[in-house]
């Protein structure tokens, strides 16, 4: 198995190995809990807690068993004091808690051990743990949402305090702290955690999250400090654009609750809870806003106003306030954290006044200012992602949908006021989308290459999955295609990190097989779908856009975006075999579709946007949003047979086959097998979707592959061809012409932006135009997927889901030499590899994890291959026969 730290992009993420491939080759490895590793503020009384188990070359697994206790010797001891899971079955990695009553405030050890047929003991994996919340909401007891007291409009950041005396010593102390905007945690000075723009956006009048910390080693005997600094995030949204965020239900000053539970080495329990003791005043951030920018005055920095010794009588008290919502939940899922810091690659001084950074990479994030200068100069630090012919920065394809009030909010343009000596500014309450960086100044000023400095961030979901070959066209595609997913996952998936930063449901859902193959991202799909829950109206429509205010129930929410409410749940199953997420929507689900039931005539429905951004050609609407219908009603006929709901999946199962039928005799000519005008879109949906009837599937695909080719094999869709059409031709007899279309580097095509010198994928397959034109959108990044499951072969069995049975289909390319793909499943860490010999025979290597199994079937008719075709876990070598030899 291939050992090896990667990179994406061109930054090396330091630490970021495949677990399954650097882990000891005995023991239980990758121990999580609710799919985090050591989490703390988990709420629930049945978190899951999942494993792997490395390959067994000489021997085979009998069992597995799980212990948990509040005592790590006693784990230690193989004694689960709390739950002893008793010896389960060999291929179990994951398991629902089902032991004693879960206590608020703990910190529970476990360990997995397995046993084999050979030796009667259980070989035990290192210990692990996760550490409970407030388990009920009775527990916040005494706590107060608390305030500034001032109006939504008013527009510095306020600063809390809280000064507390700690006794004597300290066994443990946790912080829970939940806000109605974003926060900035801190004691005795110093920050407290990695994360950034905590809590997640949700629909604040609904549910908000809350963030549990150890604070254990940040206090000291005697007196201590707690500081929160509040921003306005997505609940207080002071900038206008067409979205209406301004206007949302919720919009009120940024408040927050928390409470602080120390516990001494003599049993004894303080509680430091808000309310309006603590004492509040305004920091030098003096506007801020998660779509626009943030601006700072250090003139106004209060030094060591977190920290104890300071004169704070000036201060006032904090302003008790309503709760936003009585529903407050732990935020488990992966942070927001700094991942990379960039350097300039240019720096470009104009004049004077007037500087321009160039960053190795387009991204999404923040950079760290540091300048010197006197006080009261003003400097405008200006993010975009295109240039002027002068080399300043432009901002017309990414201010188009804002509509400022004045000239006080500039989009993406962070203003700093200067203090005498040295300034340091990094914004705490916003992020932007951005691969230049323009300076201006009021003043002339000294600045070098080194003033400024990017920071990339992201939700910080794990790598599991890698891709190199000896193509360098198609590792730029798969690295720009994984810099555009995650440049659009800050707790939710989004379109894009500047223009708009919403959760666009077809982007998502168009994605979403892109996402899982290369980042272990369930935990912010879980967050997300619950917000999609919280969204729905009491008649079953989901807004396109999730969270939302008000706007996208009009516009754009139709079938084939809000699709993603059933399809990212279902991939969710398929990928990890937890069918949680799918239990969690089904009832949700069943009114979106009697939703689409009710409107639907004749079983075909046009509640759709259509083929979102075609090359040219326009496919019809009602054909591609009927499909999206159709899919919706199958994955809920399976979901129904999976949970045993027989009387729904005899429902479904029959109203999917009224769709298909309506379809093929509405759009499809039998005796041409063309589906309505014969587009790339009309063509490939079909074929992928699984809508084409039996016996004409060779004729669809025929018309299909002609019309590529007419069209010079270049791509002629839009969003939702997109996703069907490599993967049609690939899997219908024309892999070749797939690999064609997939390595263009003329336009249209991914090659043709690569070309170009794109490093993230783009809005539009035209690259001139400059009027609302997203240079970093995750939209037409199914190109992603179709490396893993068609040039590396590595494609899911649904009866077999989270891997456990796969078909091993992949396809050698007469131009590619190499390829190589990892993925990391929840039984471990799958392998491929190939590469030609001197004789140009194909080498095919892979290697299984523990309990997975493979069926070998090469793609295409230019190898030929007579062994075995079903392998199990361990490594395997094969020598397939080119089609010349």
């Amino acid at each position: 198995m291939m050992n090896r730290v990667f990179s994406y992009g061109l930054s090396i993420l330091s630490g970021c190995i495949l677990a399954a491939c650097s882990t000891s080759p005995e023991v239980p490895y990758s121990l999580m809990c609710e799919y985090l590793s050591e989490p703390l503020g988990i709420d629930m009384s049945s978190p899951r807690l999942s494993w792997k188990i490395p390959v067994v070359e000489t021997d085979s697994i009998e069992s597995c068993r799980v212990w948990v206790s509040a005592d790590s010797m006693a784990v230690i001891d193989g004694s689960g004091q709390c739950w002893d899971s008793g010896e389960l079955p060999s291929d179990i990695r994951r398991i629902v808690y089902a032991g004693d009553s879960l206590q608020s405030w703990t910190k529970y050890y476990w360990k997995v051990g397995y046993k084999t047929k050979r030796e009667d003991r259980f070989v035990c994996s290192p210990l692990s743990s996760f550490t409970t919340g407030m388990m009920s909401p009775q527990e916040w007891g005494d706590a107060r949402w608390i305030s500034d007291g001032h109006d939504k409009d008013y527009r510095p950041s306020p600063y809390f305090r809280k000064d507390f005396e700690v006794r004597r010593n300290v066994k443990h102390a946790y912080a829970v702290i939940a806000a109605a905007g974003l926060y900035e945690l801190s004691v005795n000075g110093s920050r407290i955690g990695d994360h950034f723009l905590d809590p997640m956006y949700t629909h604040f009048d609904k549910r908000v999250l809350s963030v549990m910390y150890d604070i254990t080693p940040n206090l000291s005997e005697g007196e201590n400090v707690i500081g929160v600094q509040l921003g306005n995030g997505w609940y207080n949204h002071q900038s206008t654009a067409v979205w209406f965020f301004d206007k949302a239900s919720w919009r009120n000053r940024p408040a927050f609750i928390m409470q602080v539970r120390v516990e001494y080495a003599d049993g004894s329990i303080e509680t430091i809870s808000t309310d309006s003791s603590w004492v509040t005043t305004d920091s030098p951030v003096i506007f801020n806003s998660i779509y626009t920018a943030e601006h700072y005055d250090a003139r106004q920095e209060i030094e060591g106003w977190n920290t104890s010794g300071i004169d704070v009588s000036q201060w006032k008290n904090a302003k008790e306030v309503s709760a936003p919502t009585q529903r407050i939940e732990a935020q488990l899922t992966v942070p927001v954290k700094e991942i990379v810091r960039h350097n300039a690659s240019r720096f470009v001084k104009i004049n004077d006044t007037c500087f321009v950074y160039h960053f190795p990479e387009n991204m999404a994030g923040t950079v760290e200012l540091s300048v010197e200068g006197k006080a009261g100069i003003v400097l405008r630090l200006k993010h975009g992602e295109m240039l002027n012919e002068d080399g300043t920065v432009n901002l017309a394809n990414i201010d188009y949908h804002y509509r400022p009030t004045d000239d006080s909010d500039p989009f993406q343009t962070d203003i700093v006021i200067l203090r005498d000596g040295e300034t340091r500014f990094t914004p705490k309450f916003n992020y932007k989308g951005f691969q230049y960086v323009e300076v201006t100044s009021s003043e002339p000023i000294a600045l070098d290459e080194n003033s400024i400095v990017a920071l990339k961030m992201h939700s910080d979901v794990p790598e599991i999955g890698r891709f190199r070959s000896s193509s360098d066209l198609l590792n730029k595609i798969w690295t720009a295609t994984n810099n555009s997913y995650l440049d659009n996952l800050f707790g939710y998936p989004t379109d894009c990190p500047q223009r708009e930063k919403n959760g666009w449901t077809g982007d998502a859902h168009i994605a979403i097989e892109t996402a899982l193959y290369n980042f272990d991202a369930i935990t912010v799909y879980e967050k997300w779908l619950l917000d999609f829950i919280d969204e729905q109206r009491e008649n079953g429509v989901y807004p396109c856009i999730v969270p939302t205010s008000v706007w996208g129930f009009d516009w754009a929410n139709g079938v084939d975006w809000t699709s993603a409410s059933i399809i990212i749940p279902w991939e969710i199953y398929r990928f990890y075999g937890d069918e949680t997420l799918m239990r969690r929507m089904y009832p949700s689900a069943k009114k979106y579709v009697a939703y689409i039931e009710s409107i639907s005539k004749d079983n075909l429905t046009d509640w759709g946007l259509g083929d979102w951004i075609p090359v040219r050609s326009k496919s019809d609407v009602t054909l591609t949003t009927s499909i999206y219908y159709y899919t919706d009603v199958s994955i809920m006929a399976k979901a129904a047979k999976l949970f045993g709901y027989v009387d729904d999946a005899v429902y479904y199962e029959a109203l999917a086959n009224r769709i298909k039928e309506s379809i093929n005799d509405r759009y499809l000519d039998k005796e041409t097998g063309l589906y309505a005008s014969g587009t790339q879109t009309e063509l490939a949906m079909p074929l992928y979707w699984n809508i084409v009837p039996d016996g004409y599937r060779e004729k669809v695909a025929e018309q299909l592959n002609r019309r590529v080719v007419q069209d010079s094999c270049h791509i002629d869709v839009g969003l939702l061809g997109s996703k069907a059409l490599l993967g049609a031709l690939s899997d219908n007899g024309y892999p070749e012409t797939a690999y064609r279309v997939a390595t263009q580097e003329t336009y249209p095509s991914w090659g043709y932006w690569i070309k170009n010198g794109a490093t993230t994928l783009h809005e539009n397959w035209r690259i001139d135009v400059v009027i609302d034109n997203s240079l970093n959108h995750i939209m037409f990044g199914e190109i992603g997927a179709w490396l893993y499951k068609t040039l590396g072969g590595l494609r899911i069995d649904e009866s077999n889901p989270a891997f456990r049975h796969v078909s091993l289909r992949p396809y050698f390319p007469e131009n590619l030499d190499y390829l190589e793909i990892e993925h990391e499943t929840p039984y471990g860490c799958i392998s491929t590899s190939w590469k030609r010999d001197d004789e140009g025979n194909i080498l095919y290597e892979f290697d299984l994890p523990e309990c997975v199994s493979a069926t070998f079937t090469p793609l295409g008719d230019n190898v030929t291959y007579n062994g075995d075709t079903i392998f199990f876990a361990g490594s395997h070598k094969l020598k397939l026969e080119t089609a010349t030899h």
